[in-house]
């Protein structure tokens, strides 16, 4: 009956059914890739190693070469700060994408994530996610499943790729899908809405993943520089003391643990987290915690600012001192003091010293307010079936982590250099100079001693020649049997992210929604096979129609009433639209709907309806009508009941259609509901019934 449908479920079975079989079809297509270039390398490599051809020579040679300049950059170990972003960054990414793979995430995450976490910013940046939401709700089975691939690729890319341009390019997919999750799925974090706080994750934490794909992305050369693990802690700690400001800032309801009897702004956020389904030992954590909040606001806001504050200016400060510590000028190095090293040196030891010590302590620190933070505020951020990610406080310790761990040179620099003014005196002012500032460069270093000497490799320009000879199959094949198993597992993790991103790319270049959402709302079509009862009508213009003249033609036929304001106009739009979807097979396609009202049922009425809804001017649409007697008895052929309420204010009737093929026979019956009538539910309808009329032009 019109209008007794509210819409999907998140737990909607025929979309789970769906979903589950596009992740197991796709998972089939995934090990299908990883077999074939498996058995590909290994082909290769007894190729190459059995001599091969003349090509398979030249591929051997270059091959062989590819192995000694293999060996050679092994020697130079991934430093510790870059293994921990990449390794990190990699599991959270493949993690985020087991979380996608929820059965709820199909239907909710753009109603219950993506969009509401949009609504207080301003009306711009609700549009755009407002559409990267739509986009999701026409194709959700297609969207849902082409997420979990593309994350659980980059993090297995990420995994697989320790060093070099596949590294590297790992490192710019997880900026590049970070970036389109921050802007789209977390509505940029927040920034430009109100109430913006650190402590529920704030910007987002796809911020902090491009944050690291960034780092994961710069060539080799920049991996050891002294000013990189400065300027990660140094943007660190800008960013705490500007989230401490945003936390102090009056009017923002964190002061107050209660406002006029209401949970003030991190109580009640606080409190809906606890609801979230989750364990109970957690639950009763975060819960109490809420309670304690509610009863002493302004004591755990003041903690949070100065906790926030004290971080932020110990980052700061530790990385100025660091990056003051050089020696202004070698006149400075002459003094007495400098060669005998029994004085602080200018811009000396002292300084890094103290810098290095309070970043210790404000890493220290930061690691247990976000562990705190993450257990109690956040509640971990992965219940609910809907949790997409652990939020943002892993993230930011994995960067805080690494850009210390970038400062691990230092206390050894500063030891070498103490040992050596106490050894030799005057081998002070010799050391101070030769080191130029607080963290070693690539010329500081002797040749095989782990670290690089200056860039990645030289390059010259290649002549064209050269390049076709380095693209021939036998160089090809030689390439490819010299890479190692990692470089094999970057290439089919990067076919992983092939594999969800172009479905979806497909999906999204449709002009409607997929039909599974109306068969998610009214059900399967059901497969008929039988003869069309017969019926003689008159059409808007008052000509006469029958099943008969329509032989030939498909016939997608329905039941409206006229005067409805409710069901009927989103029926005929949808009709309308499949018209359009049929493109140029609409002319072997007849649109059909005979009127389903016993008190308006007169062609004054269809032609009203039909100017109203834009349908006489869609040249092969038919709105038929004709005396009480002969539309009861096509209603009773065709099981639709039309009756007036008692009220006498609207007629009940079913809302289906029916497709009749170029023989005269019923082949598909459809429920049709609309419910909402969204345009997601509406374009899924018209999907679906152009569909069935292709399908039933093909069977004829």
């Amino acid at each position: 009956m019109p209008g007794m449908k509210s819409g999907l479920n998140l737990d909607n079975p025929l979309l789970t059914a769906a979903f589950r079989s596009a992740l197991l079809h796709q998972g089939l297509v995934a090990l299908l890739i990883f077999g074939v270039l498996a058995l590909a390398w290994v082909s290769a490599r007894e190729w190459q190693s059995g001599g091969g051809t003349r090509g398979g020579s030249a591929g051997a040679g270059g091959s062989t070469g590819s192995r000694a300049a293999a060996g050679a950059g092994s020697r130079e170990t991934e430093p510790s700060w870059r293994m921990l972003l990449r390794v990190g960054f990699g599991i959270i990414w493949i993690f985020d994408g087991l979380l996608q793979a929820q059965p709820s995430m199909v239907v909710g995450l753009p109603s219950k994530v993506i969009q509401p976490g949009a609504v207080t910013s301003p009306p711009w940046v609700q549009h755009l996610v407002n559409w990267a939401g739509t986009s999701w709700s026409y194709h959700p089975v297609q969207a849902a499943a082409a997420t979990v691939w593309i994350q659980v690729g980059i993090g297995c890319w990420m995994l697989a790729a320790r060093r070099g341009r596949w590294s590297q390019l790992a490192g710019l997919a997880g900026l590049g899908w970070g970036l389109t999750v921050w802007a789209f799925g977390e509505a940029f974090g927040g920034i430009f809405a109100p109430g913006l706080t650190w402590l529920f994750g704030a910007p987002g934490a796809a911020a902090f993943y491009c944050a690291a794909g960034g780092l994961i992305a710069l060539p080799e050369r920049y991996w050891r520089a002294p000013w990189l693990g400065r300027a990660v802690l140094a943007v660190l700690g800008a960013f705490f003391a500007g989230m401490a400001v945003l936390q102090a800032w009056p009017g923002r309801g964190f002061w107050q643990g209660r406002l006029r009897g209401v949970p003030g702004t991190l109580t009640g956020m606080i409190r809906s987290m606890a609801q979230t389904p989750q364990p109970g030992f957690l639950a009763s954590w975060v819960g109490g915690f809420a309670s304690f909040t509610a009863a002493h606001g302004f004591a755990v806001n003041l903690f949070a600012v100065i906790a926030l504050a004290l971080i932020g200016a110990a980052l700061l400060s530790g990385a100025a001192l660091l990056s003051g510590a050089a020696p202004t000028s070698g006149a400075a190095l002459t003094t007495k003091a400098a060669l005998t090293g029994r004085a602080p040196v200018p811009g000396g030891l002292a300084a890094p010293r103290v810098g290095l010590r309070l970043i210790r302590v404000a890493v220290m620190v930061a690691v247990v307010l976000c562990l705190a933070d993450w257990v109690l505020i956040e509640d971990l951020g992965i219940f609910g079936g809907l949790g997409t990610d652990p939020n943002s406080m892993i993230p930011i310790l994995l960067l805080l982590v690494a850009g210390y761990l970038a400062l691990a040179p230092v206390p050894a620099r500063i030891a070498a250099t103490e040992a050596l003014q106490d050894a030799v005196p005057n081998a002070g002012a010799s050391v101070a100079a030769s080191t130029g500032s607080d963290l070693p460069t690539g010329s500081d270093f002797p040749a095989g001693s782990g670290f690089p000497a200056g860039a990645d490799s030289p390059t010259g320009a290649d002549s064209p020649a050269r390049w076709r000879g380095r693209l021939s199959p036998g160089r090809l094949a030689g390439a490819f049997g010299a890479a190692d198993a990692r470089t094999v597992a970057a290439a089919w993790a990067l076919g992983l992210i092939v594999l969800g991103a172009f479905p979806l790319a497909a999906a999204a270049a449709s002009r409607s929604a997929d039909p599974v959402i109306a068969q998610a709302i009214d059900g399967s079509a059901a497969a008929l096979n039988f003869q069309a009862p017969g019926f003689r009508l008159t059409d808007q213009d008052g000509k006469p129609v029958s099943l008969a003249s329509l032989h030939g033609k498909v016939v997608l036929l329905t039941f409206l009433d006229p005067v409805c304001t409710s069901d009927c106009p989103l029926i005929a739009q949808e009709f309308r639209q499949a018209d359009q979807l049929l493109g140029a097979n609409r002319h072997n396609v007849e649109l059909v709907a005979i009127a389903a009202n016993p008190i308006y049922h007169t062609a004054a009425y269809t032609r009203a309806f039909d100017q109203q809804e834009g349908l006489s001017r869609v040249p092969n649409w038919k709105f038929l009508s004709g005396p009480l007697p002969e539309l009861r008895r096509v209603w009773h052929d065709y099981y639709v009941t039309a009756q007036v309420t008692p009220a006498g204010g609207m007629v009940l009737h079913n809302d289906v259609a029916y497709v009749i093929n170029a023989a005269g026979r019923t082949r598909t019956e459809l429920n049709f509901d609309p419910g909402p009538g969204t345009a997601v539910s509406k374009s899924s309808f018209a999907a679906e019934l152009s569909g069935d009329a292709i399908k039933a032009m093909r069977a004829s």
